[in-house]
């Protein structure tokens, strides 16, 4: 567990400190510390950077672009979405962002199959209500060159076109914590969204409830909302990423 506990700090210290600091910081006699961590560069598991500072090694960099992050909070949802699908009666649903598109990742609940997104399906962000929550918290930078891209193509007749009003739109969304989708992709259905955070408060993905206007009178919106940020928040702990 040296090993471990060593390897941590040294990729936590980001190659900061020398081995002998990150050491007496942990509190491993310096001794074990210089033995173990020539260990892990023997096995690639860490690489010198001068100075008695060391990175993470080729292996472990390795090993890590081999972890999906977007597919480790799917496996998470799954069984959280489930419960919600049933306590609020709607097609519940995960996305993630990718190229500038919303990849649905699981979609749940009575009537799912009526509903035109199928998992593994890609949907343009700016009109759904996943796709406001992942490009309301995208950097400025990355939000500024998507609204370029304007202006889109209606749906709906209630569908957000214009860039500026999308704009406005999407500071709403990241400033009240969720996003609607008020009949923007289908006459006759109204989605709210809500973001799933991961390291750093980052944005790594969404869920939505879906509902037809007549089903809205089952449970108020701020009732639906209450039980989707506490799912949120559960699949967070679940997937370790809060």
């Amino acid at each position: 567990m040296r090993n471990l506990d060593l390897l941590e700090a040294v990729i936590h210290d980001g190659g900061a400190s020398s081995v002998a600091a990150i050491a007496r910081e942990t509190g491993i006699p310096v001794a074990s510390a210089h033995r173990h961590v020539s260990a892990l560069v023997s096995a690639g598991f860490l690489q010198t950077a001068g100075y008695g500072r060391h990175l993470a090694g080729p292996k472990l960099r390795a090993l890590a672009s081999l972890v999906d992050t977007k597919q480790i909070v799917a496996a998470t949802a799954a069984p959280i979405l489930d419960r919600l699908a049933a306590q609020t009666r709607c097609v519940v649903q995960l996305g993630t962002f990718e190229n500038d598109m919303v990849t649905y990742r699981l979609k749940t609940g009575r009537g799912s199959g009526s509903l035109f997104t199928r998992v593994g399906m890609q949907l343009e962000a700016y009109c759904s209500g996943i796709g406001k929550v992942l490009l309301a918290h995208l950097p400025n930078a990355a939000r500024e060159a998507y609204l370029k891209t304007g202006p889109f193509i209606a749906l709906t007749p209630h569908t957000i076109t214009d860039p500026d009003i999308l704009r406005t739109e999407l500071m709403r969304v990241r400033s009240q914590g969720h996003a609607v989708d008020d009949e923007e992709v289908d006459l006759g259905l109204r989605c709210l969204a809500v973001p799933v955070h991961g390291p750093g408060g980052t944005v790594t993905a969404a869920i939505s409830a879906s509902r037809s206007i007549t089903q809205a009178l089952r449970l108020t919106e701020d009732e639906l909302l209450t039980l989707m940020k506490k799912a949120a928040r559960t699949i967070e702990e679940g997937a370790s990423l809060a």
